[in-house]
């Protein structure tokens, strides 16, 4: 088989508790806790989940945007964890990321010519003027913009046009891997659809990789291949997006899903209501994470022992005692 092209492998971030009285104390907020997936040539994974569950974190960690305090992120046989400041700048070609908030990841007094091409120049892409002015137009074209838009500043678009805005920037340095941070929770319903197309149109045409981080479950089943659920800094499932939407395996997946609207009214859909409240992740339960909320914990290793991610069909991964 071909190795993937992104390995994620024990992947840990612990941020110091900051404000209030834990401040000073020692105390660590456990956002991103032990994690491992990978990423094929072309694939998108989606990573869904709560908020606060650790999801972008793991996205930024995976870019070191963010230091993660433990593990290895690999892609394509590099070690990104290990590598120094100046290795870490000429790999930023081959990683890319698109912001949730298109109205504060664009610089308002740049125009849009400069916010696209800024990476060029920075990695030296576009020798001329005219190749950087080519290359701006031609990545405009590919996002569905108007070449003129150019010359125009962040404030004259909608909230759609600067997040593709945002794509064309990612794409500028031909990258191999975007993370695609809850790209689409900030925009109209409508334009959501607009833009999951092109990010999908896009990976045909130059074979991206995606790592497409939301928490919205009906967004993600269109877009991704396989699909990661996070929980209070945990993966509990991993599976084909077709395998996991059909035959989740993990109550807490089972929740999540049965939460998803239906289109169609009078289709009669059953609701799973979790008790309780997250816990805090400056001190997660002994056990598995979700044996507080969890409908059918009844093992005492559930909380006891954390449940291992473990294989319970070909390419579907659960984290649970009485699942696995």
């Amino acid at each position: 088989m071909t190795a993937p092209l992104l390995q994620v492998k024990h992947l840990v971030k612990n941020f110091p508790a900051r404000g209030g009285f834990l401040a000073g104390r020692g105390e660590m907020v456990h956002a991103v806790d032990d994690i491992s997936f990978e990423i094929g040539a072309g694939e998108t994974l989606g990573l869904v989940g709560e908020s606060g569950c650790g999801k972008s974190t793991t996205g930024r960690c995976v870019l070191r945007l963010i230091e993660p305090s433990s593990g290895e992120v690999w892609l394509e046989g590099r070690n990104v964890t290990a590598l120094d400041h100046k290795a870490l700048g000429a790999l930023r070609r081959d990683m890319q990321i698109i912001f949730q908030d298109p109205y504060a990841s664009l610089n308002p007094r740049m125009t849009v010519g400069a916010i696209i091409g800024e990476a060029l120049t920075i990695h030296k892409l576009a020798p001329s003027r005219a190749e950087f002015e080519d290359r701006i137009v031609e990545l405009l074209r590919h996002v569905g913009l108007n070449p003129d838009h150019m010359r125009r500043y962040p404030h004259e678009f909608s909230g759609g046009q600067r997040q593709r805005i945002g794509i064309a920037r990612a794409l500028a340095v031909s990258p191999k891997l975007i993370v695609c941070d809850e790209p689409v929770s900030a925009l109209d319903v409508s334009v959501q659809a607009q833009v999951i197309n092109l990010l999908a149109d896009l990976q045909d045409e130059f074979r991206l990789s995606y790592l497409f981080i939301a928490h919205d479950l009906a967004v993600v089943q269109h877009i991704s291949s396989r699909v990661a659920v996070m929980y209070l800094g945990r993966i509990v499932e991993l599976a084909p997006a077709e395998q996991l939407y059909e035959n989740p395996r993990h109550p807490y997946t089972e929740a999540l899903l049965s939460a998803v609207p239906t289109p169609d009214p009078t289709v009669k859909k059953q609701r799973l209501r979790l008790e309780g409240d997250i816990p805090n992740p400056i001190h997660p339960p002994t056990g598995c994470h979700f044996h507080t909320r969890c409908p059918i914990a009844r093992s005492p290793l559930c909380s006891t022992e954390k449940p291992e991610l473990k294989q319970t069909s070909d390419g579907h991964w659960v984290a649970c005692h009485l699942r696995s």
